[in-house]
């Protein structure tokens, strides 16, 4: 089901509103939003997951656990989502439920790509000379100082090895800031 799409066919007084929903419960929480009127936005992107030794690409939402509902408060009532299958609660300010600034859904929007997934930046996450810790693989718990990106998912890290700096080429999972 096309989140982006639902989200297209908001009233015309409406305003978006952050709706936090239980743990792996964002399309469960969507879809009864759906079927009760309202329209949403859930932004996903492509993520990487390692299971088993083995690297798959799988759809995961850019905000674990929320979501985007637009409400028309002269016309909807709103609090009838505070008791919808999946959700936990409307992100509220006191008593009023909390609106996303104009220019945040239609900056996430202009970001998807043609399957409506969301193209995150690929910046190192490290500088150079960075102090990093590999985490995973053969140099588990190794410290060594970043040098660069090796390729898109690789990171190019030099270990301190037998008294000399020595360049390895791991997956960019598999470092963490030291």
């Amino acid at each position: 089901m096309s989140k982006s799409a639902d989200a297209e066919k908001t009233h015309t007084n409406s305003r978006w509103h952050v709706v936090h929903t239980r743990p792996y419960a964002e399309e469960k929480a969507a879809s009864h939003l759906i079927h009760q009127g309202y329209s949403i936005y859930l932004p996903r992107y492509l993520k990487r997951r390692r299971h088993a030794r083995r690297i798959e690409i799988v759809p995961a939402p850019l905000f674990p656990r929320y979501l985007f509902v637009a409400i028309d408060r002269m016309t909807q009532r709103w609090r009838s989502i505070q008791s919808t299958i999946g959700v936990v609660h409307l992100v509220c300010n006191g008593e009023d439920p909390a609106w996303v600034r104009d220019g945040v859904i239609s900056g996430l929007r202009n970001r998807e790509d043609e399957h409506g997934f969301v193209r995150l930046s690929l910046r190192p996450r490290f500088a150079a000379g960075d102090k990093i810790r590999v985490v995973d693989g053969i140099f588990g718990s190794c410290l060594g100082l970043f040098e660069g990106l090796a390729d898109r998912e690789r990171v190019a890290i030099l270990l301190d090895m037998l008294g000399r700096k020595v360049r390895v080429v791991l997956d960019e999972g598999a470092v963490a800031a030291a």
